[in-house]
């Protein structure tokens, strides 16, 4: 009885393996320590677009012994967060959030999706903002609002790609992230970030910045402004600096930033194969005052060739040389002091809306948002219906069960998510239990050298309507000035 307590006690300690963060700020903060936290992401779609068919009844974090699998390998990469772009609120999410939260990672949350109805228009907004559409994107932060491990939510992604686009839907996507504060306010027992994920267009990027971190002067509790703004940037390819990537102007745009600002994805392709020089950039003296870390694209090999592993319909797992080149990267970077730094003591004032904020021609200065649907106001306050739930349960067995092969074809041994202690994030060098073998897999075959990247264009992630506001654009990611 003595040793069941016992392990009782021990695996309820491991339930609450992260802190919730807090913004404060232009930082994210832990609460406990006041220590500032710097994004070490993945983007984690397996499968792409198809990785998400609520037909089929799964989703990226319906799986847990895949999720198992891929957190394994994430901790032993050093990764302490995950971006998953489409999610259905209709399954049952504990074992993989419970398993990414014991690994020390966190959770950033498109509310999203490709099918119609679970995303707005962007060519015409205003005939898809319903009440339907707000209770399933309602519905997604009920499914995810338990678990401590949830770090933010994305309200739209690279929605405004241009000064047209940019007098159209900025209201709506503020207004959506009002919405979602609002009924976070409502119905969870803490606060969670909501805000934007840009694509980096520079002739609209910092208005599109601004639009989203000002304040209504009239409204001292605006909630409709953005708690944090993200960015999808490409213009770093191969071995570039600081200057030739365009980072410099980056952080120039950016600074005075009144809400945390970081990188929602990263990585260019070409020229192949990618040597990740960006990450000592990014957590550099250069770019962490402004930048607060980035999520690498992305952790699953798909038609785009952006993969750091090759996912087999097997569930088998061939790692690409790309992991072990970020790795490496990482490893260069001291985390433990990066990520012990102490957050801003004073939090700057966020600007007044204002059109004086706007410099593209066409884009949107009205600062007037749409009403609720009709509806809308009734979910918000009773809560969605079906109502997902999620908490966080204990994991028996922390083995890997799937066949996972290095580049040259030998197969890793050992492999087991290492729970983390409370509190406690991943860094570089959490997990090295794993050991290589001559083995090789009787099921699928060992992939011997990476994959050749195709390009930029990241059809895997790319749906109808192409300017839905979950949507992932492509062809956005050389810099536009």
């Amino acid at each position: 009885m003595r040793l069941s307590a016992a392990l009782l006690a021990f695996g309820a300690k491991l339930a609450a393996a992260v802190i919730s963060l807090e913004v404060q700020g232009s930082d994210f903060v832990n609460p406990n320590t006041g220590d500032r936290f710097q994004v070490v992401g993945v983007a984690y779609q397996p499968g792409g677009s198809a990785g998400y068919n609520p037909a089929l009844g799964f989703d990226p974090l319906s799986d847990g012994a895949k999720c198992l699998r891929d957190a394994a390998l994430m901790q032993i990469l050093g990764i302490n967060a995950i971006r998953v772009y489409n999610l259905d609120p209709d399954l049952n999410h504990d074992e993989c959030a419970s398993i990414f939260n014991a690994a020390g990672m966190y959770m950033m949350i498109d509310v999203n999706s490709p099918l119609v109805g679970q995303a707005l228009d962007g060519s015409a907004p205003w005939t898809t903002y319903t009440s339907t559409y707000l209770n399933r994107t309602f519905a997604i932060v009920e499914a995810f609002r338990h678990y401590p491990n949830t770090l933010l939510f994305f309200s739209g992604n690279e929605v405004i790609s241009d000064a047209a686009s940019g007098k159209i839907d900025p209201a709506y996507v503020r207004a959506v992230t009002r919405d979602i504060k609002n009924y976070i306010a409502k119905h969870s027992d803490r606060t969670i970030p909501v805000g934007y994920s840009a694509a980096d267009v520079r002739s609209v990027l910092f208005d599109s910045w601004n639009y989203f971190q000002c304040s209504d002067a009239s409204d001292p509790n605006d909630t409709s402004r953005a708690d944090i703004f993200a960015l999808n940037s490409y213009s770093w390819c191969g071995d570039s600096s600081f200057t030739t990537s365009g980072y410099n102007d980056l952080v120039a745009g950016f600074t005075g930033t009144s809400i945390p600002v970081f990188f929602s994805e990263y990585g260019c392709n070409v020229p192949a194969p990618r040597v990740f020089t960006e990450v000592g950039t990014i957590y550099s003296s250069e770019m962490m005052p402004v930048f607060s870390g980035g999520v690498v694209y992305e952790y699953a090999n798909e038609v785009s060739d952006f993969g750091l592993v090759n996912i087999s319909s097997d569930g088998t797992v061939d790692i690409l040389q790309d992991f072990y080149t970020l790795q490496n990267q990482y490893s260069k970077v001291d985390f433990t002091t990066i990520q012990a730094t102490k957050a801003n003591s004073s939090a700057v004032t966020p600007p007044v809306c204002s059109s004086k904020l706007v410099n593209a021609t066409g884009f949107e200065t009205n600062f007037t948002l749409p009403s609720l649907p009709p509806g809308a106001a009734e979910i918000i306050s009773k809560g969605v219906s079906p109502l997902p739930s999620g908490k966080i349960v204990t994991i028996s067995d922390w083995t890997v069960n799937y066949t996972v092969r290095n580049p040259n074809g030998t197969v890793l041994t050992n492999l087991a998510v290492k729970p983390l202690a409370n509190d406690a994030a991943n860094m570089p060098g959490t997990n090295t239990a794993s050991s290589s073998t001559t083995t090789t897999s009787s099921s699928g075959s060992a992939t011997t050298t990476a994959k050749k990247n195709a390009g930029l264009g990241r059809a895997d992630l790319v749906w109808a309507p192409a300017v839905a506001l979950g949507a992932v654009m492509p062809c956005l990611f050389t810099m536009l000035l």
